[in-house]
Formats: C-alpha cells, sequence, structure tokens
C-alpha cells in the first residue's frame, strides 16, 4: 500500500516563519559564524509498477556526500548545502538559498526489496529508485473458459 504525506501549509508557514525570526537577528540568526540553519529540500514520490522512486532535488549539493539509508522500512536522505565563501557573507546584497544540513525520512511498504536499491544524481536532482520484491509485484490471472 503506497503512503502518501499530505502538505500542510500551516507547518510550512511556521518553518517559514521561524527561518525569518532568525534572518532578523533572533537568538539563532543565520549570520553567525560556522552555525548551520538547516533547510528541507522538495521531494517527490511515485509509484511504477516495478518499483518506488524517490527524486530529491539537490541543487549545490555533492552527490557522493549524501548520506542514503534504508533501514526497518525507512529511507532517509542527510547531507549538506554549505556556502562556497562562508567568511564573506557580508559582501552579499541577497542570501535566499538555504545552507546547512538536511535530513528527509520517508515510511515504505515492506515490499521494497533492500538489496536492489540505486540512485543517481542528474542535475541536482536525487533519484532513488526501490524496487519491489517479486512477490509484491502484481500477477496477471487469466480466466479459463470453459
Amino acid at each position: 500500500m503506497a503512503m502518501l504525506t499530505r502538505w500542510d501549509p500551516f507547518r510550512e508557514l511556521a518553518r517559514v516563519q521561524e527561518e525569518m525570526s532568525r534572518a532578523l537577528g533572533g537568538e539563532r540568526s543565520p549570520f553567525r559564524a560556522g552555525e548551520s540553519v538547516g533547510w528541507t529540500p522538495a521531494c517527490d514520490i511515485f509509484e511504477d509498477g516495478d518499483e518506488f522512486v524517490v527524486r530529491a532535488e539537490l541543487a549545490g549539493v555533492e552527490p557522493k556526500e549524501v548520506d542514503i539509508r534504508f533501514e526497518n522500512g525507512v529511507l532517509t536522505l542527510k547531507g549538506e548545502r554549505k556556502l562556497e565563501k562562508e567568511d564573506q557573507r557580508e559582501s552579499y546584497h541577497r542570501l535566499e538559498l538555504s545552507y546547512g544540513t538536511f535530513t528527509r525520512a520517508f515510511s515504505l511498504p515492506a515490499s521494497i526489496d533492500a538489496e536492489k536499491i540505486r540512485a543517481e544524481s542528474k542535475s541536482g536532482v536525487l533519484v532513488v529508485h526501490l524496487p519491489k520484491k517479486a512477490e509484491a509485484k502484481p500477477k496477471s490471472i487469466q480466466v479459463k473458459v470453459s
């Protein structure tokens, strides 16, 4: 059974308000040297006959530095987008991209074949393929006419 997570605009609004508070000099301002703000990459999850596919928008994140784990039916993506020249933040006129660490976790059905999971990255998009076990794939049954 596929599990979808509904987008909650109020949760997103609370996250944006918290980031704005920090940006305006709140207790945990993102402009302090060495402090990581964190962010949430956008993800798509869909089911394609033989597999589940997770697509994550990770522009600016080195694919080799993304930690991908599948454990107890949960796919976890962890990584960090770093500001290239952190010591020169004062020279920026506008800083809209989010930097820092991220973690995304998705509960998936038990029908995933963990041994065959593979991931690829192209143009800043990480794609994780999670094949279904053979016994979980739908079978077509022929009706015999007598």
